[in-house]
Formats: structure tokens, C-alpha cells, sequence
């Protein structure tokens, strides 16, 4: 086999890397068809979710209860009526529910993010339905904690439901600036005298809301207990999937936790028993993950003592994440204040990664996340210019071949020289026949006299590999590029073409770069390689839009390119002709 011929299998070997790799890709992300979902009621109700506290030594009510250091002591909370209304929050991001009884988040509507594409109706976070459980529950457990009782859950008592920007008030922040705050308090006091004060603080224009209870002890004894926060999820699909046609579109659905020895770590609802998560850390924290979106705990600072983060399976099959603090010890007639914060929101890398180490890696660009990061940067950068993620793509495809280009320049003239001298080598074909060893010395000798190397017309391909590989998790794992339009019919760059022109355009710039190459002597081979651009065609007909036009622009740019090279390297070939013949 001579020199073009590996090059031409090396040149098919790299396509079909790339798109096995993307067959691995797309295996991975793509999941099942999701069920139709009932649309959301005008009138949010309160459904009654199970404690599922982590609390082994409760009653059957709570028997999911993390453990406590010290059991919980019997009943001493005074008679409390029950409430079912919901306590109803709006801020410019938010629109949440919160259950008086426990003081848990039972539903989130993400006000700026829409359904889907086609829908006004706002992005269903959290939810407590029939259909669907996926709540924020936190409370206070151990030796006096009221959530580790046999009465239950407490029932905490608000002085109105309904909570709005109108009741912002400005408060000074732990470096003594002035802050706007939405303040939603609940108050839950015992007979003995300690009063509970739980409070949900949220700040207009950003998703982390603070969590914090405010033991105020005004009994003759100590009182003793412990904070905890958890995500608890059924395993309902992902509604962050995305409608791909015949396909559904969704990556990683799951927990994840990290600390600052092991910043970002997945554990998948399956494994919740069977590899749960126990680790001790200062700082640290837990989340659920889904596509685009995430909720997280993010416990606080308690004395510099390790809090205990733990997964685990509820009686009934819902997978439970989350943290519990040490003990917290408050002398009779003292108040002591702890605290957690609870993001559940789009992942916005730079929101997350101030949060907590690691959490903004739950925007996972797998492993060729360096190039994805730097990718995704140039992409904001042009964003920022011109205000439109399609024309992102665009500048940003010009970027990286104008970095390529010095590279792939070399290579391209290399194929143009073989595009010239082809002709020849046809000529020593037919001249030396079946002579398979003197075609073979002719021929390198011709490569070294020409300086040409058949092997480099594979390294463009490799190197837009990693970068077209990256690309594709960063329009993925991007909610910036989540439903965010083009122009004309391309309204989703996250979603396939849904007429197929970009795919088509792709196969057709395909076929006009690879008659720019020198063409395979063997039939075989050019049968093959004129098929390729109809095969790439099928593949990317169900790849988001983003992934085919960045694509399309790099294929334009490299086909005037080559054809500014071939046509450089004819004029020297005939230069040399006329020099040699006078």
C-alpha cells in the first residue's frame, strides 16, 4: 500500500473518529421519550409530601430522618394549628411556594425562563404534585429539635401568604453595605419557651436564597439540636429535556456533591444506597442535577465543625440528598442564629462557582472541558459585542481557524502539491505496472522532490476534532444557548434545524472541499470518500443547530483557503514548467 493510500485511510480513519465519538456523545445525552405532563393549575395547593427526615430513631411518620447525634426527645410543642396554604413568594426571578408546615420550598417557577421554546408558561423547578415530588426541605432535628418529635413536622406561623418585591427593605450586609432584602420569617415556638425563627432571604436579581433559623431559648435548660438541608426527588424525567424530533435530548440527571479536597463529584439516583454519599467537610455541598438547571445546599459556617454529607433512599423509593450540621448547643436565656443557602436555579457558571469549589462544574463539558471553557468564553465575549449567539458562533469559528491557520495552511498546501502532481503519479502507475516496489521508490522519491507529505491532509480534521467535539457540550450544557435564536427559521441553536437546511448546506460544503483535495486514485476509495458527505449529512441532521453552522462556516473558510493555496500552488508548478523548458 504506498503513501496516498494511508493517507487516505488516515484522513477516513479521523472522520469516523469523530463521529464515533459523537455516536458516544449522542448515545450518552440522548435519553427516552418523556410522558406528557398535566399542565400546571392556576391555584397552587399544598400536597402532602412525607418528612422523609433524617432521623432513624422517629416515629413511622418521619422514618426517612437523617440521624441525629442525640435522639430526639418526646413532644414538648405547644398545640398548633394546621395549615395547609402556602406561603407565596414572587421576586423579578422567582415565583415559589413554601409549606408552613416544615417550612420547606415545595414548588419554584423560574419566572425568567420559559417552559419550552413554543410556551409562555414559566420553567417548573421544583414541584410537589401527583405527577411530580421534587422539594427543598431543611429543618432542626435532635435532642429538643421539632422536626425530629413525634408530632411531626412544625407548623410555623407567618403573618401573611403572600410576599412580593413590594416588601424589600434595605439591610446592611456582613461587610456593612446597604442590600436589598426580601425577608419571608416564620415563627415556631415550643411550650417550654424557645421560639424558632425561620426566615428565607432572598436578594432581587439573583438565584441563592439564604436559609436560617434562629433559636431564641428562653427555657430554664439548654437546648440542643441540628440543622439540616436536603433535595428530595422522585425519579420522574428530566423536564429540561429538549424535544429533538424523533429524539429527546437531556444529559446527566442526578446528584452531585463536592468539597474543597474534591471539588465536583456525580452519584447517580441508582447508586443513592448502594454507594451513598457520607463524608464529613467544613465546606461543602450537595445538589441534584439536570439538564440546564440545578439546586444545590451550600451549609454554613458552623464553628469551623465538619458537616456530614449524606444520599440516601427513602422508604417509598425518593432519592434524598443533603447535609447535616453539628450539634448546636443554646444556653438557657441565649439566641444563636444558623444558616444555609439554597440555590435552585439555571447553571450560570458565574453565579455558581462564588457559591461553593466545584459547583459550577455541575455544567459538565466532559473531558475535554479545558478547550469546552475556552470555547465558551470566546462565545460570551462575542455575546456581549453583538448580542446574538448565532453570530457568536460565527466570530468564533473565524477565531479558531485564523489560529489554526499557520498549521493548517502547511497541510493544505501539501494536499494542493499532490493535487499537482497526480497526473505523475497516474504516469508511474502505468509505466511501472505491477511493479509494486519500483511505483513505491518512484513515488517517495517524488514526495521527497516535491516536498510533499500525503500523511498531513489528516491534520486538520484532527485538529478541529477536539474543538467540534468541545463545542458540542458546550451548546449542550450552555442554558445561555438554551431556546436562543439565529435569525429567520433557526430560533433554537441548542435544537436540530427543524426545516434541515443547515444540515444539507453542511453535506454540500462538504462535497465542494473535498473536490478542492486530490481525488483517490484507487475507485474504491473515491466511492467512499463522494459517499461521506452524504453520510455527515444524515448524521447532523438531528444535532443542534449551533453544532451544523459552526460547522458550515468552518468548512466555507477552509474551502476558500485550500482553493487560495491550490491555485498558489498550480501558478509555482507552471512557473517551474516554463522556467525548466526555456
Amino acid at each position: 500500500m504506498n503513501m496516498q493510500q494511508w493517507a487516505r485511510f488516515a484522513i477516513l480513519g479521523a472522520m469516523l473518529v469523530t463521529a464515533y465519538l459523537l455516536i458516544l456523545a449522542w448515545q450518552k445525552d440522548y435519553g427516552h421519550d418523556s410522558n406528557k405532563k398535566v399542565e400546571t393549575p392556576a391555584a397552587v395547593v399544598a400536597h402532602d409530601v412525607s418528612a422523609d427526615l433524617p432521623n432513624a430513631q422517629s416515629t413511622a411518620a418521619n422514618s426517612d430522618i437523617p440521624q441525629a447525634n442525640i435522639a430526639a426527645q418526646p413532644n414538648t410543642a405547644a398545640p398548633a394549628a394546621v395549615t395547609q396554604q402556602l406561603i407565596s413568594v414572587e421576586t423579578d426571578l422567582y415565583h415559589l411556594w413554601i409549606n408552613p408546615k416544615g417550612g420547606d420550598i415545595v414548588r419554584i417557577e423560574l419566572l425568567t425562563h420559559d417552559k419550552n421554546k413554543d410556551s409562555e408558561l414559566p420553567f417548573v423547578m421544583l414541584e410537589s404534585d401527583p405527577q411530580r415530588t421534587y422539594v427543598a426541605q431543611s429543618g432542626l432535628i435532635g435532642l429538643n429539635g421539632p422536626d425530629g418529635s413525634r408530632a411531626g413536622r412544625p407548623n410555623f406561623e407567618v403573618e401573611k401568604t403572600n410576599f412580593s418585591l413590594a416588601d424589600v427593605k434595605v439591610q446592611k450586609d456582613k461587610d456593612g453595605k446597604d442590600i436589598k432584602v426580601l425577608t419571608v420569617p416564620m415563627v415556631y415556638k415550643t411550650a417550654d419557651g424557645v421560639e424558632i425563627i425561620k426566615s428565607y432571604k432572598f436578594t432581587p436579581g439573583t438565584y441563592p436564597i439564604n436559609v436560617s433559623y434562629q433559636v431564641v431559648n428562653r427555657s430554664t435548660q439548654p437546648w440542643q439540636g441540628q440543622m439540616f438541608g436536603q433535595i428530595k426527588r422522585d425519579n420522574s424525567e428530566d423536564p429540561g429535556k429538549s424535544d429533538q424530533g424523533i429524539f429527546t435530548l437531556g444529559t446527566f440527571l442526578g446528584g452531585a456533591w463536592g468539597t474543597p479536597d474534591e471539588h465536583y463529584n456525580k452519584l447517580k439516583f441508582d447508586n443513592f444506597n448502594e454507594e451513598k454519599l457520607n463524608v464529613e467537610t467544613q465546606k461543602g455541598w450537595v445538589a441534584v442535577v439536570q439538564h440546564y438547571f440545578v439546586s444545590a445546599w451550600i451549609p454554613g459556617d458552623f464553628g469551623n465543625k465538619p458537616v456530614k454529607l449524606e444520599s440516601r433512599k427513602s422508604a417509598d423509593g425518593m432519592n434524598i440528598i443533603g447535609f447535616t450540621s453539628p450539634t448546636i448547643n443554646v444556653p438557657s436565656g441565649k439566641a444563636i442564629t444558623v444558616d444555609a443557602t439554597f440555590y435552585s436555579g439555571p447553571k450560570v457558571q458565574s453565579e455558581l462557582k462564588d457559591l461553593a469549589d466545584g459547583l459550577n462544574q455541575t455544567v459538565d463539558y466532559g473531558w475535554l472541558w479545558p478547550i469546552a471553557k475556552l470555547l465558551f468564553m470566546g462565545l460570551q465575549f462575542f455575546h456581549n459585542i453583538v448580542g446574538n449567539w448565532g453570530w457568536s458562533i460565527i466570530l468564533l469559528t473565524i477565531l479558531v481557524k485564523l489560529i489554526l491557520w499557520p498549521l493548517s495552511s502547511k497541510s493544505y498546501r501539501s494536499m494542493a502539491k499532490m493535487r499537482v502532481i497526480a497526473p505523475e503519479m497516474q504516469r508511474m502507475k502505468e509505466e511501472f505496472g505491477e511493479d509494486r516496489m519500483r511505483f513505491s521508490q518512484e513515488m517517495m522519491a517524488l514526495y521527497k522532490r516535491e516536498q510533499v507529505n500525503p500523511l498531513s491532509g489528516c491534520l486538520p480534521l484532527l485538529l478541529q476534532m477536539p474543538i467540534f467535539l468541545a463545542l458540542y457540550w458546550v451548546l449542550m450544557e450552555s442554558v445561555e444557548l438554551r431556546h436562543a435564536p439565529w435569525m429567520l427559521w433557526i430560533q433554537d441553536l441548542s435544537a436540530m434545524d427543524p426545516w434541515f437546511i443547515l444540515p444539507l448546506l453542511m453535506g454540500v460544503t462538504m462535497f465542494v472541499q473535498q473536490m478542492l483535495n486530490p481525488q483517490p486514485a484507487d475507485p474504491m476509495q473515491a466511492k467512499v470518500f463522494k459517499i461521506m458527505p452524504i453520510m455527515f449529512t444524515v448524521f447532523m441532521l438531528f444535532f443542534p443547530a449551533g453544532l451544523v453552522l459552526y460547522w458550515i462556516v468552518n468548512n466555507s473558510i477552509t474551502i476558500l483557503q485550500q482553493g487560495f493555496i491550490n491555485k498558489s500552488v498550480e501558478r509555482d508548478r507552471l512557473k517551474k514548467e516554463t522556467t525548466s523548458a526555456n
